[in-house]
């Protein structure tokens, strides 16, 4: 189904009909709501003013619509600000974040949080039983803007109480922490600070607590709404808009208080921010980079337990990131259809009409400022129409799992040691490869079950927690563990049997030493007769392994014990891909070489193909098989589907 995010409160009450007869014309069925509302709710403290609001949503639904309500808590109101001031977030560098956007509160503030729950019970008593509301967003896009991590006097007093918590007594925090070194021993809780404003870098077991610390407080803030909207709107799905690329917190510990996860999808935006090569950038700057939708498609499929969204779809050129092109012509298209194929149960559109003012004024919609259809539209009226001839079946188990940790992220990004090794970027690099092999993924927490599944990616997991190592353990298909995996404990100091720690349970292996290289070194990786590049991180291993591959002086780069496999390096992507496509094989799975733009993806029994590519691509069609969308020849920024 698809549906469009609509701002009532931006437009004369005289437009509404209209644009609701519109949506429906157009094939729409959700349309989400009210997210950024709080100052049209409460224009006064204590004065309400609902009767827009019900006018909006008896339009809409009147019109067949199933209305999403956000919550508004994300943009409170200046009079909120100037009466309670200390729920400004502060910086890293100490400075307090004023009125004049949005998301301008701290997840620590409880005077906030009272407000929040006044304005959620209030809108959750109005509309809770209402027969239009379809369901509810809970705030807006949590970590906005760098907003997750706060470093304001309410986030000092929680996080100190969050420490005891958590570690019972100074003397576990001293020893956990390692304070003996440099004299950072705590004497009490009050002298406990946030890490943040020291001479150099602070400790690093430090740093990753304040960055649990800081997730657990969206978790709490996010489920003092959920509470309260399960209470009063009963049997109303419950969901957030998570971002792209945005790992500030857990998002699977939010998820577990929810129904749906969505996520705001925004291809070139993501691909002009993201630190990819130059010529990836130009190749892909109207496509957007043919893994960045997709391995977010996959992320949220997880995170929601297997119910997801498109809650903010790109339908044009957007206004935050660096450069902002048009997409291509089929893009927006081709876009709807690769979330519809990684089991999306909605697509909804940002926004049904461009904003002539403010912030986001030149961020397109499906219609101009002046409500003239903008290009995009004719590519969604399209797709509605497809639809209703594809029938779309569930979303089948994977053949490869991917292990992705958000902690993980906070422990790289904490302690790089090589300032171009990012967590995310070396994720990206191995889903590209197992995905230009043709295989479709299924993203899983560190932990979860990895029955089935003939193949299990682990790019890299600092820390091995115990469930981490049962599953790993029990599974019986092949483990490819990345760099730096099972390099730290929980407190963030080197296993005292040195890396890769509790993975030594599978891996005749020792982390000896590490290098982090500038990205003009590379070292020669010596595999199958065949050379490869590695670059950025090399370790040094002491193996009683079979050694797979070898650097140039003869050193091992990949190990294995049997069905598991340790990767000591940063490799180039043609070698990620000819060895997972080895392993694939030995695994008993049959790869599919793809051109570097074209992606395939399988839902109940339809196999879809997207081209990204300059250049048309012949699908793999079967002689038995059905054509259901184009016609086997997927032309550039186009789709083929058959079943």
């Amino acid at each position: 189904m698809l549906g469009v995010c609509y701002y009532p409160e931006h437009w004369p009450e005289t437009r509404w009909a209209e644009d609701a007869r519109r949506m429906r014309a157009l094939g729409l069925t959700y349309v989400r709501i009210g997210e950024f509302a709080w100052s049209r709710l409460e224009p006064h403290p204590g004065q309400l003013d609902f009767g827009w609001l019900d006018r909006a949503i008896d339009t809409l639904g009147s019109a067949g619509l199933r209305v999403v309500l956000g919550t508004p808590t994300a943009t409170p109101p200046k009079w909120l600000v100037d009466r309670t001031p200390r729920m400004l977030p502060v910086d890293r560098e100490g400075r307090t974040r004023g009125f004049g956007s949005r998301r301008h509160s701290c997840f620590s503030s409880a005077t906030y949080a009272r407000e929040c729950e006044r304005i959620v019970t209030l809108l959750g008593e109005r509309y809770g039983h209402n027969a239009s509301v379809a369901g509810w967003q809970l705030d807006n896009e949590y970590g906005c803007h760098d907003t997750v991590r706060c470093y304001c006097a309410n986030c000092q007093e929680a996080f100190r109480a969050w420490l005891q918590r958590r570690h019972g007594s100074l003397q576990a925090l001293n020893q956990a922490w390692g304070n003996v070194f440099w004299s950072m021993e705590y004497r009490a809780w009050e002298e406990v600070e946030l890490p943040h404003l020291t001479v150099t870098e602070a400790n690093p077991s430090h740093w990753l607590d304040y960055y649990r610390f800081a997730s657990d407080q969206v978790v709490a803030f996010n489920r003092l709404q959920v509470d309260l909207l399960r209470r009063l709107s009963p049997e109303r799905f419950l969901a957030h808009n998570y971002m792209g690329f945005s790992t500030d917190f857990d998002h699977f510990r939010v998820a577990a208080d929810l129904d749906v996860a969505s996520w705001d999808s925004y291809p070139l935006g993501f691909t002009d921010q993201l630190p990819l090569p130059a010529d990836v950038k130009q190749r892909y700057a109207r496509t957007g980079h043919p893994d960045i939708a997709a391995f977010h498609h996959d992320l949220y499929r997880a995170v929601g337990r297997g119910r997801w969204w498109v809650m903010e779809q790109q339908p044009g050129p957007v206004n935050w990131a660096s450069h902002n092109p048009a997409p291509a012509p089929g893009m927006v298209r081709l876009w709807t259809w690769e979330a519809l194929a990684h089991g999306a149960e909605v697509v909804s559109y940002f926004r049904w009409r461009q904003a002539p003012f403010a912030q986001e004024q030149m961020h397109a919609g499906l219609h101009r400022p002046d409500s003239a259809p903008d290009v995009g539209f004719f590519e969604v009226e399209q797709t509605a129409r497809e639809l209703m001839s594809v029938k779309l079946g569930a979303t089948l188990r994977a053949p490869v799992a991917l292990v992705f940790d958000h902690e993980a992220d906070w422990v790289l990004s904490i302690q790089p040691q090589g300032k171009e090794f990012q967590y995310k970027s070396l994720v990206l690099e191995w889903y590209t490869a197992i995905r230009r092999l043709g295989f479709d993924v299924d993203i899983v927490p560190p932990g979860a079950s990895l029955d089935g599944y003939p193949l299990v990616l682990v790019p890299s997991l600092p820390i091995i927690s115990d469930a981490a190592l049962k599953a790993f353990e029990a599974c019986k298909g092949r483990v490819i563990f990345g760099p730096r995996s099972g390099s730290k404990t929980a407190h963030f100091q080197i296993p005292g049997g040195l890396p890769p720690g509790p993975l030594q349970r599978l891996l005749d292996v020792k982390v000896t030493r590490v290098e982090s290289l500038a990205p003009e070194m590379t070292e020669t990786l010596d595999w199958q007769g065949r050379r490869y590049e590695a670059r950025l991180w090399l370790e040094h291993l002491d193996v009683g392994a079979v050694i797979e591959a070898r650097f140039s002086d003869g050193k091992p780069a990949v190990i294995c014990n049997g069905r598991v496999h340790y990767l000591g390096c940063v490799p180039d992507s043609a070698f990620l891909m000819d060895w997972f496509e080895v392993l694939a094989r030995e695994a008993n799975l049959a790869p599919l070489r793809l051109p570097e733009g074209v992606r395939l993806r399988r839902r109940g029994g339809t196999t879809f193909a997207f081209n990204s590519d300059s250049v048309p691509w012949r699908a793999p069609v079967p002689a038995y098989a059905r054509i259901l969308l184009g016609d086997g020849m997927v032309p550039p920024q186009g789709v083929c589907a058959w079943g």
